[in-house]
């Protein structure tokens, strides 16, 4: 391969309508580099926002090549790499990659941020479930250890992360609840992992629905990638020394004021949480990878897409990302 396309943003104010689809050189792996020929990449919410300018991260400068989540085979190594098969199907892992996004045709990545593909799953299925599975697997299984006697709420429970929560706290034995604006989800997200789902369209007051959820004792873990007026409901039904997990843009903006008054009585904590810090960290990075590669070698979690597209139907890919859909799970382009 000596050439290649790719998808570049090119105008904050615009978002992902500015993408272009272009040609690129193919380049060689640098030093602790490899270059995967992508089978598949996936759209993640943080690319959204990351596209408008307003995500925790930013580019240096546009236009720039987009993606954060991708399958494909290793047909280069550069120097100082070891344990990487030429040949062999590997997915990537969360960073942020500046300008060096995943939809494309071809990718250079820092060998550290790449897992082997975990048999028995399609290059479609591998490019769906690493952003996901380990956003949720460190504040759900890691931080804070559910458990039990954990009483988890996670917002937005038809987001991928958010779904993936309920599926690790379901294996955890956690009792986990978890909002949805509408009712219609309600089999889907029990399907998931969820003891109780609290539906806007239906259900009156959050806090009602997490004293009747938890018996009184309130929620110890919030994984919120809404927050706004959900976290206004909420704090107030927090158990002690709880501890908020934010993480998303889902709610519109990042929050503007946090409600000290209710964390002052509950010891609470509140966490600015990105993915990429733990899988910067290696032994944390292994730690979660290991977790995942062992439930889907033995069938606990399962991957979840909804939909398919092609490569030059990435922009409408981004349309439907943002319909109110019937059907949840990660949206993928197959090369």
């Amino acid at each position: 391969m000596t050439s290649s396309r790719e998808w570049v943003v090119t105008d904050y104010a615009q978002g992902y309508k500015s993408l272009v689809l272009r040609d690129c050189e193919v380049e060689a792996p640098g030093p602790g580099d490899i270059r995967l020929r992508v089978e598949a990449f996936a759209l993640n919410w943080g690319d959204m926002d990351l596209m408008r300018g307003i995500y925790s991260f930013t580019f240096e400068s546009l236009p720039a090549r987009i993606g954060i989540e991708a399958v494909g085979i290793v047909d280069a190594v550069g120097d100082d790499v070891e344990g990487i098969e030429l040949g062999q199907r590997y997915c990537t892992l969360p960073y942020f990659y500046f300008q060096r996004g995943t939809s494309a045709d071809s990718v250079i990545i820092p060998a550290r941020y790449v897992t082997r593909a975990p048999a028995g799953l399609s290059a479609v299925e591998c490019a769906s479930i690493w952003m996901a599975f380990m956003t949720a697997y460190y504040p759900i299984a890691s931080l804070t250890g559910a458990s039990a006697d954990r009483n988890i709420l996670v917002t937005a429970g038809t987001s991928t992360a958010g779904n993936a929560a309920l599926n690790i706290g379901r294996l955890c034995g956690a009792n986990m609840l978890t909002t949805t604006r509408f009712e219609k989800n309600e089999a889907y997200l029990q399907d998931s992992g969820a003891n109780h789902v609290f539906a806007s369209s239906r259900d009156a007051s959050l806090a009602d629905f997490i004293d009747a959820a938890t018996d009184g004792a309130g929620v110890d873990i919030i994984f919120d990638c809404v927050a706004g007026a959900l976290m206004d409901e909420y704090v107030a039904k927090m158990a002690r020394d709880a501890r908020i997990y934010y993480y998303g843009l889902l709610g519109g903006a990042f929050p503007e004021q946090l409600p000290l008054v209710e964390m002052f009585q509950a010891n609470a904590s509140f966490h600015p949480y990105s993915v990429f810090n733990y899988v910067q960290d290696g032994p944390l990075c292994r730690e979660g990878c290991d977790y995942i590669h062992e439930a889907f070698a033995n069938g606990t979690l399962r991957a979840n897409v909804d939909r398919v597209f092609a490569m030059e139907d990435y922009v409408a890919a981004w349309d439907y990302m943002r319909t109110a859909r019937d059907n949840h799970g990660k949206i993928v382009i197959e090369n």
